[in-house]
């Protein structure tokens, strides 16, 4: 089955047209998950704004991509794993091995592996976390800045593995499947 049309930039009009445009300022490229999101400028537009909101904020890259890539594995999304495996390590310098870690919600790092247990309670629980599961993110040090960060970009993976999914956009980065091993 088809999913939904992609945006091309070049047929694009109106506000679809300046989003796409931004989209291939901000990243260089426009991903056919943008073209995808370009069927509803609105959304686009949120996306793009809670992305850049958020990079702004307190969580440092490399764990939003940690975070990206747990949310990516969990919703079997192969678009956004790919996606965030090729950020991860050929933007922000993630090894190999730091981006299977991350899918496991694993990291060496006490920031990291806070943010992905979270992460994970999150996704697994549907935001319902127990007292349990937020005293220890309090407990590991994340700040209620940082804990309310993690869930906006629980919140952020969510919406795109669910488009990407959706759409059935094809992977328009190096392939990575949430089901082949991770070595």
């Amino acid at each position: 089955m088809s999913g939904l049309p992609l945006v091309q930039p070049e047929n694009a009009s109106g506000e679809a047209a300046a989003l796409l445009d931004a989209t291939q300022q901000a990243l260089g490229l426009t991903p056919n998950l943008a073209k995808a999101m370009a069927n509803s400028p609105a959304a686009l537009r949120g996306f793009l704004d809670l992305r850049r909101a958020l990079g702004a904020g307190e969580v440092p890259a490399p764990v939003r991509e940690s975070i990206a890539l747990l949310v990516a594995q969990e919703h079997g999304c192969d678009y956004c794993l790919s996606w965030h495996t090729y950020t991860g390590t050929r933007l922000l310098g993630l090894s190999r091995d730091q981006t299977r870690r991350a899918r496991e919600g694993e990291a060496e790092d006490p920031v990291t592996a806070a943010a992905l247990s979270l992460s994970r309670s999150l996704v697994r629980r549907q935001g319902a976390l127990t007292d349990t599961e937020l005293a220890a993110a309090r407990g590991s040090g994340l700040t209620g800045g940082q804990i309310t960060e993690v869930v906006a970009h629980v919140a952020l993976n969510i919406l795109t593995t669910y488009v990407a999914r959706t759409a059935r956009v094809a992977v328009d980065w190096p392939l990575v499947r949430h089901d082949e091993a991770r070595a």
